[in-house]
């Protein structure tokens, strides 16, 4: 069974939205607002990509993914390795940046199963929370910002269910205020 692992930015109060400046958020960028910038804190995002072996997204980071990650050097593994996009509406994916379409957290229950690599899950507000709350996340990446952003797509769900136990494996603390969480979900 293949490890499933959902990576984020993240502040302190749980948003993921708008990280990297998409628009359409009130705080898109907040990444880079106010906060130096240091590379160590993002090794874990160069070991992610070495270790995955392949991307899971839902449609609406894939579709913002897309027409920009192909031409990034930064991401030149994740554009070698196999990419699946999570989807009830998308009828095609985008030629630039191909991808297998899955319908339903079924189709990933079944893919998680077949014999494999790690496959990482980036962005996907939405599709991260279906997974966690169908039992399916084994692990977190977590770079947790010092903001509170209030309002935005939530990395945890509120749906109510049983507790889930998380193992903190890896943290670090960095300089800029940037921590670093790897949780392993308890089983």
């Amino acid at each position: 069974m293949r490890t499933l692992i959902v990576t984020a930015f993240v502040s302190l109060d749980g948003v993921m939205e708008g990280p990297g400046g998409e628009a359409g958020y009130r705080n898109s960028g907040w990444t880079f607002q106010d906060i130096e910038f240091d590379p160590a804190a993002y090794e874990i995002k160069g070991r992610e990509q070495s270790e995955a072996s392949a991307l899971l997204l839902g449609r609406t980071s894939y579709e913002a993914f897309a027409p920009i990650w192909p031409t990034m050097d930064d991401f030149a593994e994740y554009n070698a390795m196999p990419r699946y996009v999570v989807s009830t509406t998308l009828e095609q994916d985008d030629s630039r940046w191909p991808a297998t379409i899955l319908r339903s957290i079924d189709d990933v229950a079944e893919l998680k199963n077949t014999d494999g690599g790690p496959i990482s899950v980036h962005g996907s507000a939405t599709l991260g929370r279906s997974l966690a709350d169908a039992g399916l996340v084994d692990r977190y990446h977590l770079l947790v910002f010092p903001l509170l952003l209030g309002a935005g797509k939530r990395l945890f769900s509120a749906a109510d269910k049983d507790t889930t136990h998380l193992d903190l494996v890896e943290h670090e603390v960095y300089g800029n205020g940037i921590q670093k969480q790897v949780f392993d979900v308890r089983r």
